[in-house]
């Protein structure tokens, strides 16, 4: 890439990503899109760049970043305070959203390493987009958010737990099985620190100049997610646990305000540099599973967190409208798709059937889910009034 392709690149994100919010929809679907129109693969009209070890080390950078941000939003304070959603809720989208997703994944891949990916691409929903629809639409104080956020906390917290197997898992049962417990202790180690380092941080972190503050914390974040490769994980588990540590300082909201700039940039890189792998010749051998995979995300999504509200007290429209939040995916899937691409140990066809089913997955389940949500509590008493009608007539 050069200096002229990504000038280009960054005003056409900028470009596409203006016209998305205009419209109230997600940016990530677009930056995904001018992956897919600029990329070598078909359609070939406006190929420009191809991928590079300059595009692949800007996507790495936009991987960190954002479960980094990830990270830094993974309290111990925000798991106790939403411990009874969090657990009711998560439980019954794990089982209804992880049983469909199981489903789909089986079907098409068998009970294989690339089925289990897939079915994890299809239960887990977008937090960026959810909250940025739930400012958008100004929900953020009705009751049932603290039903989505909760709900978003928990697979927040399987997708932890599965990174690692992600990027490295797929080998000898033995191998696989050192890898998630790999995960699960680097994860639990970085609780545990976010508790008892705070503290440490906050005085070290305070002391420094604003300057060396930067680079301290730029220093932190590499080396966790250069200490995760060392270890056999995904980079991205580094940065998680970096996000994680950083979590309960004094100082993490100057950190997200001071970061905040990088992660956009670097995040609309990532999400277009996966844009130029992905394949649309592909798309003929992933048509039924992203057919299936787009009807398990709504019926699913719905029902879960219909079934959720009604168990947490929720009415039957705030119900209704929980599981419309929950609809768009996005980031994760995104996420899930690229470490597969460089596992070795999933299959090349797969690997190529994966990039093009996530592309398309988020680009479709993205703007859909913003639809319904916006739409949700209309709908809601659209359909629980005829309902009513129905049973006293």
């Amino acid at each position: 890439m050069t200096l002229a392709q990504l000038s280009i690149t960054v005003a056409l994100l900028a470009g596409l990503g203006l016209v998305a919010s205009r419209f109230g929809l997600s940016a990530i679907p677009a930056y995904l899109l001018a992956g897919l129109l600029l990329g070598p693969n078909e359609p070939r009209a406006l190929s420009l760049i191809r991928p590079s070890e300059v595009t692949h080390f800007v996507a790495e950078i936009g991987l960190v970043f954002l479960l980094f941000f990830l990270g830094l939003e993974f309290t111990l304070g925000r798991l106790v305070r939403s411990r009874r959603h969090a657990v009711l809720g998560g439980a019954i989208d794990l089982f209804v959203n992880g049983g469909l997703g199981l489903v789909v994944g089986v079907a098409a891949f068998g009970l294989t390493f690339g089925g289990l990916v897939l079915a994890v691409a299809i239960f887990v929903s977008s937090s960026a987009i959810t909250v940025k629809g739930l400012i958008d639409f100004r929900r953020l104080a009705d009751d049932e958010t603290d039903l989505v956020l909760a709900i978003l906390v928990a697979e927040d917290l399987v997708i932890a737990l599965v990174l690692g197997f992600v990027a490295g898992g797929g080998g000898a049962a033995g191998d696989t099985l050192v890898l998630v417990a790999k995960a699960i202790a680097f994860v639990a180690v970085a609780l545990a620190a976010s508790k008892w380092l705070s503290r440490p941080l906050d005085r070290v972190l305070d002391w420094l100049p604003r300057e060396f503050f930067l680079l301290a914390v730029f220093a932190f974040l590499f080396g966790a997610a250069a200490l995760a490769q060392e270890v056999g994980l995904s980079e991205a588990i580094g940065a998680l646990l970096a996000g994680i540590v950083l979590s309960e300082t004094s100082v993490r909201g100057e950190i997200e305000e001071r970061f905040f700039s990088f992660r956009d940039v670097f995040a609309a890189l990532f999400f277009f540099v996966f844009g130029l792998s992905i394949d649309v010749g592909a798309i003929g051998s992933v048509a039924w599973i992203l057919g299936a995979a787009v009807a398990v995300a709504i019926i699913g999504k719905l029902a879960a967190g219909y079934l959720a509200g009604l168990v947490g007290g929720l009415t039957r429209v705030q119900s209704f409208s929980a599981g419309a939040a929950l609809v768009a995916h996005g980031e994760f899937t995104i996420i899930l798709a690229q470490l597969a691409s460089d596992n070795d140990r999933i299959p090349a066809g797969t690997q190529t059937k994966l990039v093009a089913f996530a592309g398309l997955y988020v680009l479709i389940t993205a703007t859909l889910g913003i639809a319904l949500m916006k739409e949700s509590k209309a709908i809601g008493r659209w359909l629980f009034a005829r309902r009513r009608l129905a049973l006293e007539g």
